[in-house]
């Protein structure tokens, strides 16, 4: 049997839940769909049982998949690392109305959650996380291990850097060909924010126009 399962049992993981049933419909082989969690919070949630990581690696299989429904990036890496050296094998997770047009080229354990619009010509690493109704316009590269909260906007010639958190609503404006508007490795985005200008690596920024929040605190 093909074992799939989604690391997190909290609200995301449920979320995620309905979204990888569906896709397994396609299956012709027999399934079976848990969720992993090293800290259970019950036994069983949704319908479906909840057990730790090193027990639903104990049950028999012909393959095991798996989805980090993780919102922390650090942590997502380490699993995802972990995951990797036990063979376990990322599934590309997407709601059936995600639009995704030319060129969209995208690494391993994507979660596309509904509404959720990719255009045309953009580069995505792995472990990418896309809540509902985010959008990510041309000519954008993202990093690996992103993280974008609900009815984010990114518009063209953008690029996010590995483990950038893009909050609710944010909204990052479009960049130029040959000078795109970045956001900088492990950069924080808060919710509603307008960036037009770029963000360093490890700032955190709010507001409309987005500043840092140190700056803004004086």
């Amino acid at each position: 049997m093909k074992r799939f399962a989604i690391f997190g049992a909290s609200g995301f993981g449920r979320e995620v839940l309905p979204l990888v049933r569906q896709q397994l419909q396609a299956e012709a082989d027999p399934c079976d769909v848990v969720f992993v969690d090293d800290n259970p919070p019950a036994a069983e949630q949704n319908g479906h049982r909840v057990m730790t990581y090193g027990e639903w690696l104990t049950m028999p299989a012909t393959s095991r998949h798996i989805t980090l429904a993780i919102a922390n990036s650090v942590v997502r890496e380490k699993l995802a690392a972990q995951c990797e050296a036990d063979g376990v094998e990322f599934v590309h997770t997407q709601a059936s109305n995600t639009v995704v047009l030319d060129e969209v080229e995208m690494g391993p354990g994507a979660i596309l959650c509904p509404f959720v619009s990719l255009t045309s010509n953009i580069r995505i690493g792995k472990q990418f996380h896309a809540n509902i109704y985010s959008y990510v316009a041309h000519d954008c590269v993202i990093g690996d291990f992103v993280t974008f909260a609900p009815g984010v906007h990114c518009n063209g010639n953008v690029v996010v850097e590995d483990h950038a958190y893009i909050g609710t609503g944010a909204i990052l404006k479009q960049g130029q060909p040959g000078a795109p508007l970045v956001i900088g490795r492990g950069a924080v985005v808060g919710m509603g924010a307008v960036v037009t200008k770029s963000v360093a690596p490890g700032d955190t920024v709010i507001g409309n126009p987005a500043k840092p929040m140190l700056a803004r605190a004086k």
